[in-house]
C-alpha cells in the first residue's frame, strides 16, 4: 500500500522489483515502465524447480473446466492462515474463473501422491522448505504421468494476464 510513495522517494526507478506473487497485478500496474518485475515464488521456481516446465504447464490452466481436478502441493506443514495463498487465494481465483465445483485437493509436507492420475494440473508452492533434488523429483513424477505442473507465482501471473511480462530468472 506504500508502493507509489516508495517509488517516488527513489532517485531512480529500480531495475528490478521483487514482490509477493499475491500482489503481482497491483505492483505491475504501479511500477515504472523501465522496472522489471518478478516474485519470490517465480525466482524459487527457477532456482529449485524447472521454470520452463512450470511456464509451459501454465497453459493447462486454460484447459480447466468446472469438472477438473487440481492438486495444490505445499512444502511446509504450517497451520494455514485465514487468507492462505494455497488454501484460499489461488483456489478462489481458479473457482472464480472456472466454476465453484472445480475440485481442488491439498497436500503438504512430503505427502505428495505417487499416483497423480486424475489430476488435470498440479500447482506447487515456492518450495522454500525443500531442496532442489526433492522438488525436481516431484516434477519428474508429474512429467512421467503427463500431468502439467506449475507453481504459485507462475499460476498467479498467468491468471492475472502478466506471465509474459515478468522476469522468470535472474540468470
Amino acid at each position: 500500500d506504500k508502493l507509489p510513495e516508495t517509488l517516488h522517494a527513489l532517485a531512480h526507478p529500480p531495475k528490478l522489483i521483487i514482490t509477493d506473487s499475491q500482489v503481482f497485478k497491483t505492483v505491475y500496474e504501479q511500477k515504472p515502465e523501465e522496472s522489471k518485475l518478478t516474485s519470490f515464488s517465480v525466482l524459487f521456481a527457477g532456482y529449485k524447480g524447472d521454470i520452463h516446465y512450470y511456464v509451459k504447464s501454465a497453459a493447462a490452466i486454460e484447459m480447466l473446466t468446472e469438472s477438473s481436478r487440481v492438486l495444490i502441493a505445499e512444502a511446509c506443514t504450517h497451520a494455514p492462515l485465514t487468507e492462505d495463498i494455497g488454501r484460499v487465494k489461488i483456489p478462489r481465483m481458479l473457482r472464480k474463473r472456472f466454476g465453484e465445483r472445480l475440485r481442488i485437493d491439498h497436500v503438504s509436507g512430503t505427502d505428495f501422491p505417487q499416483d497423480l492420475e486424475g489430476y488435470d494440473l498440479i500447482i506447487q508452492c515456492g518450495a522454500c522448505m525443500f531442496n532442489r533434488r526433492y522438488v525436481v523429483s516431484r516434477i519428474d513424477r508429474a512429467k512421467a504421468q503427463n500431468i502439467p505442473m506449475t507453481n504459485y507465482g507462475i499460476t498467479i501471473a498467468h491468471l492475472t494476464g502478466i506471465l509474459d511480462k515478468i522476469v522468470l530468472t535472474l540468470r
